[in-house]
């Protein structure tokens, strides 16, 4: 007799951590693609993320959410409040934790608060391929005196180590329902923001410290073309006069390298041929404007 086909599953998966865990370059892993920006830079992802994989019968909506912290200012505040948020409304969470950090003081305040999480949660040990194994058990062993995990998965993000097991797991983790998203959707963001995300990505791989992370990019037009390729013009936003010249550039040098490097992967995300247009303004104290913080997902606190 042949067997009754698997009933579909689907739901969502919050990946939290402290900043610079892995949680970004996991969701490329997992989904596939590139989705969410990758820095060496602390809390360059600021909103909820969602990227879209398939594991079998199953539909697994992730959610990378900003990297939580000790909040100063009223966008670290936003963001870790984003964090949780996105924690409290999925249906399965995975703590990374940076293997080779361990339980710094940003780990033990995830682990306090995850008891107000009713989701099953699971921990991720990222980045294995950097540290010996006996460290990694004691590591697990220390975790879990603070904190009841379903599960422990040891994985390398960037090198894919463990990343199919720990995708399947969670599929099994998935409540039944139908699919909430067609089959070959990757992520619920529009193709609009994800450029602006890759521009400010390169923005901090060219810049790293000179720009503060204050700096944001966003796209203030898109139109398609007769000949298929779209022409796309963004703004990158600094806080102060000097910043803008050193995003410029000598020559204007530096903007036309950023700009080059988000041409081509934005390119390949919208699957079109593109021509980007960068300008950069100086925004005097868009980190206490509201209408910023909408614009990127995020609730505006009021202190």
């Amino acid at each position: 007799m042949n067997e009754p086909p698997t009933k579909p599953r689907c739901g969502f998966v919050a990946l939290i951590g402290a900043p610079n865990a892995g949680k970004s370059t996991l969701l490329n892993a997992l989904v596939g693609s590139k989705l969410s920006i990758v820095s060496r830079k602390v809390q360059t992802t600021r909103a909820l993320v969602r990227g879209i994989a398939i594991e079998g019968s199953a539909q697994i909506i992730f959610v990378d959410t900003p990297g939580i912290f000790a909040p100063r200012r009223r966008l670290d505040q936003a963001m870790v409040a984003s964090a949780w948020s996105g924690a409290s409304d999925a249906d399965a969470l995975a703590l990374l934790v940076d293997s080779r950090k361990g339980i710094d003081e940003e780990v033990e305040a995830i682990l306090s608060g995850l008891p107000k999480v009713k989701a099953p949660a699971v921990l991720v040990l990222n980045k294995i391929d950097t540290v010996e194994r006996a460290s990694l058990l004691r590591l697990t062993a220390d975790v879990h005196t603070r904190f009841t995990f379903r599960e422990t998965f040891m994985i390398s993000a960037l090198t894919g180590d463990g990343v199919p097991h720990l995708k399947k797991q969670f599929a099994g983790m998935m409540p039944e329902g139908p699919w909430l998203y067609p089959e070959d959707q990757i992520s619920d963001a529009p193709l609009r923001l994800l450029a602006a995300e890759i521009t400010r990505e390169k923005l901090f791989e060219r810049l790293h410290d000179e720009v503060p992370y204050q700096s944001t990019v966003e796209t203030d037009s898109w139109k398609d073309l007769p000949d298929g390729s779209a022409r796309i013009e963004q703004t990158i936003y600094v806080a102060r006069e000097g910043q803008k010249k050193i995003v410029i550039g000598e020559g204007g040098r530096t903007i036309k390298a950023i700009g080059q490097a988000a041409r081509n992967e934005i390119a390949e995300a919208a699957e079109q041929k593109v021509h980007l247009f960068l300008f950069v303004k100086v925004r005097p104290n868009w980190i206490d404007d509201p209408e910023r913080y909408r614009e990127m997902g995020l609730e505006f606190p009021r202190l």
